[in-house]
């Protein structure tokens, strides 16, 4: 997305259970954390991407909060960018792809880019005039190798790569729209 005038989001795929749309990785004090935004399953076979809602019976938000608090609050950015995250852990939404676009629309301020984007109206196995990045919402084959920085807990268990992007940005605060533009997948 930092390298791209405009992104595409895939709407009308069929959801997939235990990928990228739900969940993220962050770092905690004993190593990488899980992060799950749990949904309501759908008593239909397919589900769509578009489709999909949240199940907000408890307050996972605020398990998720102090969990990037616990993780982050040490690191140099997360007081600067917290207030500005905070939103995305007050608001209920009812719909998956609704809490993801207003969490991207947030980091990409944090990050000062301008975020731009369309929405499908259709689902193509194929596209042929946009590079295709869906493979990479199913994190267990992402095999993208991104260049280290430095983690708050990173003396004590390492780099680990392809974290959330709060993960970046709580690290390196704005450098981290560089860091970004600079990598390749």
């Amino acid at each position: 997305m930092a390298n791209s005038d405009l992104v595409t989001f895939e709407m009308d795929d069929n959801f997939q259970k235990q990928t990228n749309r739900n969940r993220m990785y962050i770092y905690s004090p004993n190593g990488i954390q899980l992060l799950n935004v749990p949904i309501k399953h759908s008593k239909t076979v397919h589900q769509k991407t578009k489709d999909v809602q949240i199940e907000n019976d408890f307050d996972w938000q605020k398990q998720h909060f102090k969990s990037l608090e616990a993780a982050y609050r040490s690191s140099p950015f997360f007081e600067y960018f917290e207030d500005t995250i905070h939103p995305v852990f007050e608001k209920k939404h009812q719909f998956l792809m609704d809490l993801n676009l207003q969490t991207m629309e947030i980091v990409s301020n944090c990050l000062g880019f301008e975020f731009d984007y369309n929405e499908t109206t259709e689902y193509f196995f194929d596209v042929a005039d946009k590079t295709d990045f869906r493979p990479l919402v199913n994190g267990k084959k992402d095999v993208s190798q991104l260049a280290s920085y430095t983690q708050v807990f990173g003396d004590k268990h390492g780099f680990i790569n392809n974290l959330s992007i709060l993960d970046l940005l709580f690290n390196e605060g704005r450098y981290a729209f560089e860091y970004l533009k600079q990598q390749q997948l």
